[in-house]
């Protein structure tokens, strides 16, 4: 077994226990109750679990000091409660490591993960609309 494929069965038993300790009884329950919020990610260990889950993961690279970035803190939180997807949020000055991995030269910059790849960039802040359309694309 591959070390992605380990990750990913890693993460499927995680998400599998947080589904039983909620008591849900169906995916989009559990989904709620697990994802409803934008996860800020605190590792790159964490980054790359979350990404190689196989979910439709969107990735929110942003910094504390930008003025853009906190005018779509809203619509990316409201993208966790609406869609499927997981919704990361990555400080860039806390990691600055995954930023220069993504080539991420402004803030902010979004990605979009399915099957643990990346779809989609998009520099700039987004309407919520759009987000959503994209993430029906591949979820």
């Amino acid at each position: 077994m591959s070390e992605r494929d380990q990750i990913r069965q890693r993460k499927m038993d995680e998400l599998r226990a947080q589904l039983d300790a909620t008591g849900a009884d169906g995916e989009g329950e559990a989904r709620s109750a697990g994802h409803s919020e934008p996860v800020h990610v605190e590792s790159i260990e964490q980054f790359e679990e979350l990404v190689a889950g196989g979910e439709t993961v969107l990735v929110d690279f942003y910094a504390d000091w930008c003025g853009p970035c906190k005018m779509l803190e809203p619509i990316v939180a409201d993208v966790a409660a609406e869609t499927d997807a997981v919704v990361a949020k990555v400080d860039v000055d806390a990691h600055q490591q995954l930023a220069q991995q993504y080539n991420v030269r402004g803030v902010p910059t979004m990605y979009l993960f399915a099957g643990g790849e990346p779809v989609e960039q998009m520099v700039g802040v987004r309407q919520k609309e759009q987000l959503v359309s994209l993430i029906g694309q591949y979820a």
